[in-house]
């Protein structure tokens, strides 16, 4: 399994990070998904590789904006 971190952007509130988690949680191999509205931060535990442009535009599905953190 992997875990890879991302900055969100716009997260203010419980309901951001439930949006979040909704679309997220859509995506194929995804096993864990650890979201702080707080910190701004995603992580995305998967079982399979992950491709960081599906995950971006889930998070924009959500109506926020992500960056992959190196």
């Amino acid at each position: 399994m992997a875990t890879i971190d991302y900055q969100v952007t716009g997260m203010t509130c419980g309901h951001c990070e439930m949006s979040i988690r909704e679309e997220v949680g859509q995506i194929a191999g995804v096993e864990d998904i650890q979201v702080s509205a707080h910190t701004g931060k995603l992580a995305v535990t998967s079982s399979a590789g992950l491709d960081d442009a599906e995950v971006l535009a889930a998070v924009e599905e959500a109506g926020y904006t992500a960056v992959r953190v190196a």
